[in-house]
């Protein structure tokens, strides 16, 4: 059974930067997809970045596009989310997600999260104007 667990949220204010990391178990890493999307009160969960297992390609939602960054280190079964000039709007629970057997894709094929099959439990990123 994959797991996911999520670190590096906390509290910022607006345009500063943070990173998300990612650490994946109980699977062969190297050959998923991996994703990160996100939870604002009140609303969906949304599609926000994903790569390829062999980080060959990337995609993101056009409200992140710019500003983060999704990478993988393969070896150390980790992915990242790096954010930069952040926003109050960018304030959610953000989740790692996986699928469930490798597709091989494009990275834009997981903009739909219903190809992902497994989620972390998420960590808080709030940006305070």
């Amino acid at each position: 059974q994959v797991q996911l667990v999520e670190s590096g949220g906390g509290l910022m204010q607006a345009g500063d930067s943070l990173r998300l990391s990612c650490a994946a178990s109980g699977g062969t890493f190297r050959r998923y997809a991996m994703g990160w999307l996100r939870q604002a009160p009140g609303k969906e969960r949304e599609f926000v970045a994903s790569i390829t297992w062999n980080s060959a390609s990337t995609y993101y939602a056009d409200s992140v596009k710019g500003r983060f960054t999704i990478s993988r280190d393969n070896a150390k079964n980790t992915v990242f989310l790096q954010m930069n000039s952040l926003k109050p709007e960018d304030t959610a629970v953000y989740f790692c997600a996986t699928e469930r057997s490798p597709a091989f894709q494009s990275a834009s094929y997981y903009a739909t999260r219903g190809h992902f099959g497994f989620w972390g439990q998420g960590t808080q990123v709030t940006v305070s104007s």
